[in-house]
């Protein structure tokens, strides 16, 4: 079994209008939220093996932030420059370069790309946006990162910050 963890950046701020999209940092919300879904995670039981992120600012962060509540090494995110604002098939050919030694990916993103992909893998629900900090988690089987397009998916869940 592979379960993927989509993971969308947390809160950016927009207080400098003339700042480039892609280094956009974390405002404050931000900088709470994503420990406190990095947490909620660890509740699920599900903690990442390998943590892969666009290399946009606020999504590095963000990977950054939950790292820590995971143990996890900075150092040790990959940052995959084809993920940065990128469309749903984007994820899939990210997906298949995984080794198959790791059973638990997060993948750190930007919409519209997650919410399109999360909505192509299944069909149990239907997102209508993945809010900034927002996961969505699925469980494929099979063994292989790169026959999870076509394996069987299970729908585990979908959290974000203001869902009580």
């Amino acid at each position: 079994m592979k379960t993927l963890l989509l993971i969308r950046h947390a809160k950016s701020s927009w207080t400098d209008s003339e700042m480039d999209d892609f280094d956009r940092p974390l405002n404050k919300r931000g900088k709470q939220n994503a420990p406190e879904m990095a947490q909620r995670l660890v509740a699920h039981g599900l903690v990442p093996e390998l943590l892969i992120s666009s290399p946009a600012k606020r999504a590095r962060n963000t990977a950054k932030l939950m790292a820590i509540e995971w143990n996890y090494p900075k150092q040790a995110i990959l940052l995959e420059e084809e993920l940065y604002l990128c469309y749903a098939a984007t994820f899939l050919k990210v997906i298949t370069k995984v080794d198959d030694d790791f059973n638990v990916i997060a993948i750190f993103a930007h919409n519209p790309g997650i919410t399109d992909f999360a909505n192509y893998l299944t069909d149990e629900i239907r997102i209508d946006n993945v809010p900034t900090a927002g996961i969505f988690a699925i469980q494929a089987d099979t063994d292989s990162w790169k026959d999870f397009d076509l394996a069987p998916k299970k729908f585990l869940f979908f959290d974000y910050p203001r869902n009580n």
